[in-house]
């Protein structure tokens, strides 16, 4: 979903790449005898324009009044995506695909059935060889129309093959369709709610895992029911914070394509979210070297043919490989590394903001922010916070929490002294309502009540932060509490204050340790 909205052909003249538009002026000038002066103006006009503005547009348009303009932009819009469609055939094997199937109803149409049915057959064994399923129903149907309402006399058992075809790829797609809706409604559910809660969330996410996954579908052999296995489970174990699981699932999403690789260019954005979820699961695991190996697979990927042959490709790149590298600042404690990346960031966000969902910069503005407060940079964390804040949108009620709760930590750090009772109580009850208040947050907020008017008193402070660090480290590995450790490192905040060190280095002696235990 966008990020805002604007008028539809307007997006699409603002997607067009320079060979593209040119195409499009070739397209018009062959397939028109008046070269359709109108729509060539109108896309002119919409082309320069740098937001879309209805009135300015009007003014500029000499042959095209206001009752007209409708009708002509949707003109406009089937003409594009007609050019679009003739030098994007080649890209996309289900375009490919689709394109033969219209010869094959062409060929029918004028009585050709022999030529219609060799064509059918040729792009079957296409669509066979590259997993499309989905193709091969329309395929089989055309082909079983041909044969019932032709002697074709093509073969002899031809009826008996299509009858046994038809059978086996419905029981696939049937297959595929449960798990694949399995898969999307628990990425729906992580979306809305983040990770579970509370053992009622995750008993909820049991149960209705269990009643939608097939029984035997763990069992089923092709590309695509492998595919949707691992993203159910990955999901799951993702929702239930299990990341060990969320690890070895990813893992096999990835793998599975680079024992398919031919689907890496069928199927790219399954690929590209793979190597996404691949990442973060050695994020929440620290699984450093893993990490740094991946994200450099990933960056090849992004400079092959494959990964630029779509804007969508290169978008998706783009958001996975730049939240890797920032959270490969995070986990390394390279906080000011990584600031250092934002603003470049930022401007890239900036040109894709017609394209890219507002999730997706939530995330970013968290991540963002997370940076400027390991750097001691509260100010600007509070900034990117409260991007978050006033962006009342209904998704990831669990950014929406931990974005209130660092906001509040950063004014404590900053010794707002004045708001920050208020900020307590604010935040508590939204946290509350929000089902979303654990251990670690409750003593979160009952340590902020006790201090935040004891700043002047230096061992004091030491020696709360000292106890409210021995309070929460017996949780670390509590079965709900990781998410908290997951949003917010508290306890390497808290250890930068009973040691005296900046936060960056007790992460950066953290990595250190753990590398020197994996040599």
């Amino acid at each position: 979903m966008p990020n805002r909205s604007a008028d539809i052909l307007f997006q699409l003249i603002r997607s067009l790449e320079k060979s593209e538009k040119r195409n499009f002026k070739l397209y018009i000038q062959r397939n028109s005898g008046n070269k359709d002066l109108k729509i060539i103006e109108l896309f002119d006009a919409l082309e320069r324009m740098k937001e879309y503005d209805e009135q300015q547009l009007l003014k500029k348009l000499t042959s095209i009044k206001k009752p007209q303009l409708s009708n002509t932009k949707a003109h406009l819009y089937k003409q594009l995506l007609a050019s679009l469609r003739l030098i994007k055939t080649q890209e996309s094997i289900d375009l490919q695909l689709h394109e033969q199937l219209d010869y094959a109803r062409i060929l029918y149409n004028k009585g050709l059935y022999m030529q219609s049915l060799k064509i059918i057959e040729k792009a079957k064994e296409l669509a066979i060889e590259h997993n499309q399923d989905s193709f091969l129903i329309q395929a089989i149907s055309l082909e079983k129309k041909i044969e019932i309402l032709h002697i074709t006399r093509s073969m002899q058992d031809r009826a008996d093959r299509l009858s046994s075809e038809a059978d086996s790829i419905n029981e696939k797609r049937t297959v595929i369709t449960r798990l694949s809706n399995l898969a999307l409604q628990l990425y729906s559910w992580y979306i809305r709610n983040g990770h579970a809660r509370n053992e009622k969330d995750e008993a909820g996410i049991h149960s209705f895992f269990k009643e939608h996954f097939p029984a035997d579908a763990y069992n089923q052999k092709g590309f695509y029911e492998r595919l949707y296995v691992y993203q159910c489970f990955c999901w799951y174990a993702f929702i239930r914070q299990d990341f060990l699981m969320y690890y070895r699932y990813t893992q096999k999403w990835v793998d599975l394509f680079h024992e398919n690789r031919k689907m890496i260019a069928v199927d790219t954005g399954h690929y590209i979210k793979g190597m996404h979820n691949l990442l973060n699961a050695h994020f929440d695991l620290r699984n450093y070297k893993k990490f740094a190996l991946t994200l450099q697979q990933f960056q090849k990927f992004a400079a092959s043919e494959v990964a630029n042959r779509h804007d969508n490709n290169r978008l998706q790149t783009f958001v996975y490989i730049n939240s890797a590298r920032l959270n490969q600042h995070i986990i390394l404690g390279t906080f000011n590394d990584g600031i250092s990346l934002v603003r470049s960031i930022e401007e890239k966000l900036n040109e894709y903001s017609l394209y890219l969902d507002r999730h997706r910069v939530l995330v970013f503005n968290y991540k963002f922010a997370t940076l400027y407060f390991g750097a001691a940079a509260y100010d600007k964390c509070i900034d990117y916070l409260r991007k978050i804040i006033n962006d009342h949108v209904d998704l990831r009620t669990d950014l929406q929490c931990y974005s209130r709760l660092l906001h509040l930590i950063a004014h404590y750090e900053l010794g707002n002294a004045d708001i920050i009772e208020h900020l307590i109580k604010s935040v508590y009850r939204f946290m509350a309502k929000m089902e979303n208040l654990t251990v670690i947050e409750e003593e979160t907020f009952k340590f902020l009540r006790r201090t935040f008017h004891l700043s002047s008193d230096k061992q004091k402070m030491k020696n709360e932060f000292s106890k409210f660090l021995d309070n929460i480290k017996a949780f670390e590995h509590s079965r709900f509490e990781t998410r908290a450790f997951a949003y917010l490192d508290i306890v390497s905040w808290l250890e930068s204050k009973v040691y005296e060190k900046p936060m960056s280095s007790i992460i950066r002696e953290k990595y250190l340790a753990s590398s020197r235990k994996m040599d």
